[in-house]
């Protein structure tokens, strides 16, 4: 792998690009985005040269699509038309049903579904930072098992493994599921709480005396609409699962609160808080 083109270098697609310059990549690496993001991109060293979107798609042997989910289905179907033959083609997109579909239909390049858990309320090249992926989950959504067999996806799984993420293989509809659970249903956890305490008459007072607690809490819902627009939208109906699941034990813990107090509640919610932090 010689030649490596990020489409969107924002956080995701600046992080990428530092951090696979920390880990030892000496080949090219091309930004494919806004003006003022590649000259900030430039500057912090997360690409070596700007490119056009089809000049980048000729020259990469790996080409990293970066951007928002919607613009990522805009490209994918431009792609037969400009990829060197055998390219490998991956994208950083937070759902990956309708991507990993569109996906299979490239003939003259391997497309491999991707999506690191990792990220900030913060976004854009300047918060970009190679040690993002260091110990997070990187899924990998391959549409067949022997996709992964093919020296182009081996070579980008073992950068994965260098940048210091886990990579982690889930089907696309696997994959949808879980971060629902996972992600989505936290964003929009987080979304409720601020737009409740937002809407009580309290909500000037509970603001000034909030203390760590509801800063953690809110902290997804600095999370930007228009990331998460495409989002909601291709996940739609795992992510209105989540939330009844969620709502059902709500309702169940109001119920136990009303006649007494919820230890059993705290008991099970701290054991799954402990074996989030163990996981490895």
């Amino acid at each position: 792998m010689e030649t490596v083109a990020i489409v969107g270098v924002g956080l995701i697609g600046g992080s990428f690009g530092l951090a696979l310059k920390q880990a030892g990549f000496r080949g090219r690496v091309l930004g494919v985005s806004s003006e003022r993001t590649i000259a900030a991109a430039l500057a912090r060293g997360a690409i070596d040269e700007a490119a056009g979107f089809e000049q980048a798609a000729a020259r990469a042997d790996l080409l990293y699509l970066a951007g928002p989910i919607g613009a990522i289905l805009d490209l994918i179907p431009r792609l037969d038309a400009l990829v060197r033959p055998g390219a490998l083609v991956t994208d950083a997109g937070s759902t990956k049903r309708l991507i990993c579909t569109a996906g299979r239909g490239l003939r003259r390049a391997l497309f491999l579904g991707g999506h690191p858990m990792a990220g900030k309320e913060r976004r854009g090249v300047e918060e970009a930072d190679a040690e993002l992926f260091r110990g997070r989950p990187y899924l990998l959504t391959p549409s067949a098992a022997e996709d992964l067999e093919t020296p182009a996806a081996r070579e980008f799984v073992e950068w994965i493994r260098r940048i210091g993420a886990e990579p982690r293989l889930l089907t696309p509809e696997e994959h949808d599921r879980i971060v629902a659970l996972s992600s989505h249903l936290p964003q929009m956890l987080s979304t409720a709480l601020a737009s409740a305490l937002s809407g009580c008459a309290e909500a000037g007072t509970v603001a000034r005396a909030a203390g760590p607690g509801l800063h953690d809490m809110t902290r997804l819902a600095l999370s930007g609409w228009d990331i998460w627009q495409d989002i909601l939208e291709t996940n739609r109906d795992e992510i209105v699962r989540a939330l009844e699941m969620f709502e059902q034990r709500l309702q169940g813990l109001k119920q136990q609160l009303a006649g007494g107090l919820p230890e059993e509640e705290f008991r099970r919610g701290a054991q799954f808080a402990r074996q989030i932090r163990n996981s490895g």
